[in-house]
C-alpha cells in the first residue's frame, strides 16, 4: 500500500512528494527543496521513516519542481527520470535561475526520460505515466488507480488548473489533458496536486470553474 507525504517548499510554495510503500523503498516527485533547511527536513523525514529513495521523479521541469534534483540525486546516489518531452524545458533552467532568486542553483543530467504509458516500479508497488500537456509541453501524472492515487503536477488544483502563459503552455490543450487523461480515473481519486491542497476528481468534475464537467 503506498503511502504519501507531503512537504511544502521554495517561495513558490510548490509541494514535493516523496511515496513508499510497505517495503520502504521510496519515489521522491518534485523535489522542490532549495535551501539548507528545506533539504534536512526531507532527509529527517526519509530517516525516521527508514526509507530507501530508488529515484527522482518530475512531473515537468519548471524551476519550483526541480531545485532539489541535483541535491537528491547526489545525497541518495540515485537516478533523476524526467519526461521525454520536458527536456527543453529542463535544460532551460540554469539561464534563469539567478534572475529568478535561486543563485547557486545546480543543474542535474538526466538519467531516464519517461515515455507516455511507462509504468514505475518500487518496492511492491507501481505507478503508470500520463502523458498530459498543456502547462508545459510535456507535463505528465503519476498514477495508481488501484489505491486512487494521482500526483499530477501543474495540470490540475483545488478549484484551479496550471497557469498556461509560460512556455509550451496552451490552454485547449490542458483542458483536454484534463477532460481525457485525468478525468477518467474514478471520482474517488485523489489528487495531489503542484502547489496547495489537495483535492479529488469528483470534486473537481463538479466544482471547478474552469474544466467541470455536466
Amino acid at each position: 500500500m503506498i503511502t504519501v507525504h507531503s512537504f511544502v517548499f521554495n517561495p513558490f510554495s510548490e509541494n514535493t512528494y516523496v511515496l513508499f510503500d510497505e517495503t520502504k523503498e521510496c519515489v521522491i516527485i518534485d523535489p522542490g527543496c532549495f535551501t539548507k533547511n528545506e533539504q534536512e527536513e526531507l532527509i529527517s523525514f526519509i530517516q525516521q521513516k527508514e526509507l530507501t529513495p530508488k529515484m527522482v521523479l518530475n512531473t515537468h521541469c519548471h524551476i519550483d519542481h526541480v531545485l532539489g534534483n541535483s541535491f537528491v540525486k547526489s545525497k541518495y546516489n540515485i537516478p533523476l527520470w524526467i519526461p521525454k518531452e520536458e527536456v527543453s524545458t529542463f535544460n532551460a533552467v540554469p539561464a534563469y535561475a539567478e534572475p529568478y532568486g535561486f543563485a547557486g542553483y545546480r543543474h542535474a543530467s538526466a538519467e531516464h526520460l519517461i515515455e507516455e504509458g511507462e509504468e514505475i516500479k518500487f518496492g511492491n508497488s507501481v505507478l503508470k505515466t500520463i502523458y498530459a500537456p498543456g502547462h508545459s509541453a510535456g507535463h505528465v501524472a503519476f498514477v495508481n488507480k488501484e489505491q486512487k492515487i494521482c500526483v499530477s503536477g501543474d495540470i490540475l488544483f483545488y478549484g484551479s488548473i496550471g497557469r498556461t502563459d509560460l512556455p509550451g503552455g496552451d490552454f485547449e490543450t490542458l483542458i483536454n489533458s484534463i477532460h481525457n487523461k485525468i478525468f477518467v480515473l474514478s471520482d474517488d481519486t485523489t489528487v495531489y496536486c503542484g502547489h496547495g491542497q489537495s483535492t479529488t476528481i469528483g470534486h473537481e468534475k463538479a466544482t471547478n470553474p474552469f474544466c467541470a464537467v455536466s
